[in-house]
């Protein structure tokens, strides 16, 4: 993607999460410096989920060193190819690893298509039905015939889910069931249930013929059962981003210890062929993954299973492997991110701000921001484009007289800095000007 054909609506979304200190939630080729080297197996490895196939992929970088941006870079490109897309944080309290139930919901709440925002649910259930009904029409049923016909071809389709996850399939019919019977108040709470929602009506789950809520032991066959929806509604495999995966090294031990197991036992049933078209990307930390004893070392299969060799130089990193390591951004990246954005703005604004905020003064104010953080250029990024967009363009934009170079004065208050920033610095050691 480049500036040339960016549409004025994703132009302005991009500039305005930027000014917010925000990841866009579209457009991020255009900030994807430095990522050039894992496409081409990224997009083989989405290639593989797209023809049925699973993946694991473990994403490993330093705190702000863009983990989450990696992974909705790929998020995007996943929904171009075709795969729908879910980004889960792993959170002690929120969305707990050894809680599958509660990760298979949050799955649901934030799945996104091409097409539809999270969450898509409703939308891709309903495109499945709308496609039972196409499919047994092309097949020469009668108009008359067809509610049977429907019901016959969907347990076709189930056939396999149901075997592992049959009160996925039991509530697939109940839904249908109560919409045929336009019934919304039953249809909405069986579809909650099929979300994994706790809490929903009785009444709702004896019209489905299912009882009780989603458990630990269920939530890997409603995937199953997920998986099977989503490719006969047109959309070929799944991209699940399980972030912020070291938040384990923070719990009890015998919480760390089961989430550990729930980790190795998703990693194994990938490589079992049980979801095809699925693709689980986890981020983390190198303490979580190899350098430290509350991680993945702390369970023998699951660091066997992850085990890659990053004893070479970074420039030979092999993008194929099971864990990927992210290098970080250098000056020179900044400086390119900054190019970018800063084209990207002039696009949309007045002739000034390409000239006044050339590349020697862009340099510059990376320098600025990347020194008043002690030098860690990996932290800098999201900070930078923040005092870029919002105190530099957007001044030099509105205002004729200002001069950056003159009237600009860089501060870093800590206040600015998110948690994950905080915790890649040492804050007793770096001076940050108070405003």
């Amino acid at each position: 993607m480049t500036v040339g054909n960016v549409s004025e609506r994703r132009r302005r979304e991009v500039i305005d999460a930027l000014r917010r200190g925000t990841v866009p939630s579209a457009g991020l080729d255009l900030l994807a410096v430095g990522l050039g080297r894992f496409t081409a197996a990224l997009d083989d490895e989405l290639a593989v989920a797209s023809r049925s196939g699973a993946v694991f992929k473990a994403v490993r970088g330093e705190y702000g060193s863009g983990k989450t941006f990696f992974a909705r870079w790929l998020a995007e490109r996943a929904k171009r190819a075709g795969p729908a897309v879910a980004e889960v944080q792993i959170s002690e309290t929120e969305t707990p690893l050894h809680r599958l139930e509660t990760v298979y919901r949050r799955l649901c709440e934030n799945l996104s298509t091409a097409q539809f925002a999270p969450s898509a649910l409703r939308s891709v259930i309903d495109a499945w039905m709308y496609t039972l009904e196409e499919d047994s029409l092309a097949a020469g049923v009668p108009e008359a015939e067809l509610d049977p016909a429907v019901a016959a071809l969907l347990e076709k389709r189930l056939a396999e889910v149901s075997r592992s996850a049959p009160a996925f399939a039991a509530a697939l019919r109940g839904y249908r069931a109560a919409l045929a019977a336009s019934d919304p108040v039953t249809a909405e709470a069986v579809l909650a249930w099929l979300g994994g929602q706790p809490h929903v009506a009785a009444s709702a789950k004896r019209a489905a013929g299912v009882r009780g809520d989603l458990d630990h032991f269920g939530a890997l066959g409603f995937v199953q059962g997920l998986l099977t929806v989503l490719r006969d509604s047109g959309h070929q495999g799944l991209l699940l981003v399980l972030d912020e995966v070291e938040t384990l090294q923070r719990v009890r031990s015998d919480v760390r210890d089961k989430a550990l197991n729930a980790l190795r036992q998703l990693i194994d049933e990938v490589d079992s062929g049980r979801f095809p078209g699925l693709y689980v990307l986890i981020t983390g930390t190198p303490a979580f993954f190899s350098e430290g004893s509350q991680g993945v070392q702390r369970l023998a299969p699951l660091a066997a299973r992850l085990a890659t060799d990053f004893d070479t130089d970074a420039r030979f990193d092999n993008p194929r492997a099971v864990q990927t390591r992210l290098p970080g951004f250098s000056h020179d990246g900044l400086l390119e991110l900054g190019i970018r954005v800063r084209d990207l703005y002039a696009a949309g604004a007045s002739t000034r701000v390409a000239s006044v905020v050339d590349d020697a003064y862009l340099a510059d104010l990376a320098r600025a921001v990347a020194g008043s953080l002690g030098d860690r250029v990996g932290v800098a990024p999201r900070l930078f484009l923040k005092k870029l967009v919002g105190e530099v363009l957007d001044r030099v934009d509105q205002f004729p007289d200002f001069d950056p170079r003159v009237h600009y004065r860089l501060t870093v208050g800590a206040h600015e800095l998110t948690e994950v920033e905080r915790n890649a610095l040492s804050m007793d050691d770096i001076s940050l000007d108070l405003p």
